[in-house]
This record gives structure tokens, C-alpha cells and sequence, in this order.
């Protein structure tokens, strides 16, 4: 499958990417209600002890100012910020949004859940989840409100260095390393700048595409720092013509070998998978989802197909489905917020 056509039409791909670029110049520059600047936990250092023993909360530690990108209804941002990953070495945008839940009160001593959004196609150099003609925070908070999601941090990171190629949100050697990015550079962003959870159980991704298939892979490859993956119409192998040259390395990055290690291993952890596939796709696409289903959907890692009606390849219809249940029942598995949680100690 190429995973550039992530949405009906090919140049669909171009048509999103202006529309969200322009709505993040009316965001940033529209007069009156919105602020240029937002901070999620703060403008300085949290200087804090260690979390209670035993306790699942892990408390920001260098919380930035952020640029207001867009501004919902309920007066929650999407902020955006430029991030020089230390691991990685590679610099990119990364976008970000915090529930209203997070800054109620009655949650102040509680950690959130972290959704890392990836889209379709290169996803450089905007991630289209943050716009208006997905609304995927406006979904989500209004999903929580109904008690079928929990209120996730949503995270929105670049996922490519360019347009030039497909990098398979991997460390393909010689190039910049994506995989380190994703795995390691944006979670510890987080980290420094929300209440986040230990537990892997509390990290996972919701990707379209190109964007599915990153999050298939990092949680496959990373169950000690994911637990779940939505992945809409992805590939199960990596295909960049990048890895030319270098087979244990590409191999390495396979989720189908990835998901044979974790099992032969037997854990640590539980991986939770959710395919999202649409009925006109190419059969053998499908064939494929279900056959690695079949072969890798036991022990630690747990598989689910969710089923889009008269949907073909469309990260339109992905988004959409999120909320026909799967991510209902992905929160099943999902811990926190709690309220009136005490304190760390």
C-alpha cells in the first residue's frame, strides 16, 4: 500500500495541509480571545519530591511557554512549540493539546493519559490533527464529557525531517534519526510539561496511514513506553527505500517481527492493537491486516479489526471511527485522571 494516498485523493493531501496552515495564521493573528502564548504547567522549573511510593503519577519538571495555534470553544488551546530533541538531534514542530479536566481542580494531583496523533502521508511539515476539519480535540473532549474516552493529552509531532522520502519513524542508519524522535524526544517534551502517568498503559497512538503504521511499530518496538496503537490503514512492514542496504537494521523496525519477538518473549507488557480498515480498501490489504491478526494477535499483544462501512483508503473516515468504539474500548484499558487523587509526596 502507499501510504501517501492517506486520504480519497492524493492531492486531498495538499488541500489539508493549506487549509490548516491558514487556520493556524487566523489562530495566531485573529484580534481579541486568544493569546499569543499558553504554558500547560507553568512558566518555571517544577522543583518536586519524588512521587509517593508505589504511586503511577509522574509530575512535570521543565514546563515551557508554548505558541497558541488554536483555541476551542471551551477555551482549551492547541499550542505548538519548536522542540530540539536531545536523544535524536532532530528539530521539529510539535504540537499539543490539554483536556479542560486537566486544569479542573479536582484533578490537580492526577496524571493524564497521552494520545500521540500522527497523520497520513509525509506528516512534515504540519500535522493536520491540531485544524479544525478533523475537530479530533473537539471529538475527544466531547467523548470524555459522555464517559465513552478518557480525557487524553494529545500530542502532535512532525514525523518526517522532509517530503523527500519516508523515514518509517525509524533510525535508518545515515539519516535523522525519526525513530528516536518518536520514541524518546517528544514523550520526555511531555513529560516535562504535563502530569503524566509511568505506566505504559497511559501512552499510545491514533495514527492515519503512514501516520498508523509509526504507531503500530513504536508500540510494538516500545512496550515498556507505549500500551496501545489505533492504527487506520496501515502497513505492517517498512518500505522506505532508505533501508536499501541495510536488512538488519529494516528488519529490526518490521512490526511483524517485532510483534514475534514480544510474543516469543511472552511480555512484559500488553500491547493492545486496534486496526481500523475501511470495506472498499484493496482485499489485499485487508488479507493482510487479518493474517497479521492471525499470526500475531495472542499471548502480549492483543489485536482488534474495527470495520469502516463504504470507506476506501481515507484518513477522513479513520477519524471518524475513532469514536464508533474503538478508542471507547481502548479507554477501558487506559488508567487515570482520578479525582481528588492526593498529592505526590
Amino acid at each position: 500500500m502507499k501510504r501517501l494516498t492517506h486520504l480519497k485523493r492524493p492531492y486531498i493531501t495538499v488541500v489539508i495541509t493549506t487549509v490548516a496552515i491558514a487556520a493556524a495564521l487566523v489562530a495566531v493573528l485573529r484580534p481579541g480571545g486568544h493569546q499569543d502564548e499558553v504554558s500547560y504547567g507553568g512558566s518555571r522549573p517544577v522543583t518536586q519530591a519524588k512521587a509517593t511510593p508505589g504511586s503511577d503519577v509522574q509530575l512535570p519538571t521543565n514546563p515551557r511557554t508554548w505558541e497558541t495555534q488554536r483555541t476551542l470553544a471551551d477555551g482549551t488551546t492547541i499550542g505548538v512549540t519548536t522542540l530540539h530533541g536531545e536523544k535524536s538531534g532532530f528539530t521539529g514542530k510539535v504540537w499539543v493539546w490539554a483536556p479542560k479536566e486537566y486544569s479542573d481542580p479536582k484533578y490537580a494531583n492526577s496524571a493524564f493519559p497521552v494520545m500521540i496523533a500522527l497523520p497520513g502521508s509525509y506528516g512534515f511539515p504540519n500535522n493536520y490533527w491540531w485544524g479544525t476539519d478533523f475537530a479530533l480535540q473537539e471529538k475527544v473532549a466531547q467523548a470524555a464529557a459522555q464517559g465513552k474516552s478518557k480525557p487524553y493529552i494529545i500530542v502532535m509531532p512532525v514525523q518526517n525531517p522532509n517530503r523527500d522520502h519516508y523515514y518509517d519513524g525509524a533510525d535508518i542508519p545515515g539519516q535523522p534519526k525519526m525513530g528516536t524522535w518518536m520514541s524518546d524526544d517528544v514523550p520526555n517534551l511531555v513529560k516535562e510539561n504535563f502530569r503524566t502517568l509511568r505506566s505504559p498503559e497511559g501512552w499510545g497512538f491514533f495514527g492515519s496511514s503512514s501516520g498508523g503504521y509509526i504507531g503500530l511499530k513504536m508500540a510494538l518496538q516500545h512496550p515498556d513506553k507505549f500500551g496501545f496503537a489505533i492504527a487506520g490503514g496501515p502497513d505492517t512492514y517498512p518500505d522506505s527505500p532508505l533501508w536499501k542496504g541495510h536488512e538488519k537494521e529494516k528488519q529490526a523496525n518490521n512490526p511483524e517481527q517485532l510483534a514475534a519477538d514480544l510474543i516469543r518473549k511472552g511480555g512484559p507488557v500488553k500491547v493492545r492493537i486496534t486496526f481500523l480498515m475501511g470495506d472498499k480498501e484493496p482485499a489485499k490489504d485487508l488479507a493482510r491486516i487479518k493474517d497479521f491478526m492471525a499470526k500475531y494477535g495472542k499471548g502480549p499483544v492483543a489485536t482488534d479489526l474495527h470495520m469502516i462501512a463504504n470507506a476506501g483508503h481515507d484518513g477522513y473516515k479513520y477519524g471518524a471511527a475513532l469514536f464508533d468504539g474503538p478508542l471507547q474500548k481502548i479507554s477501558e484499558h487506559v488508567p487515570g485522571p482520578t479525582a481528588g487523587q492526593a498529592p505526590a509526596a
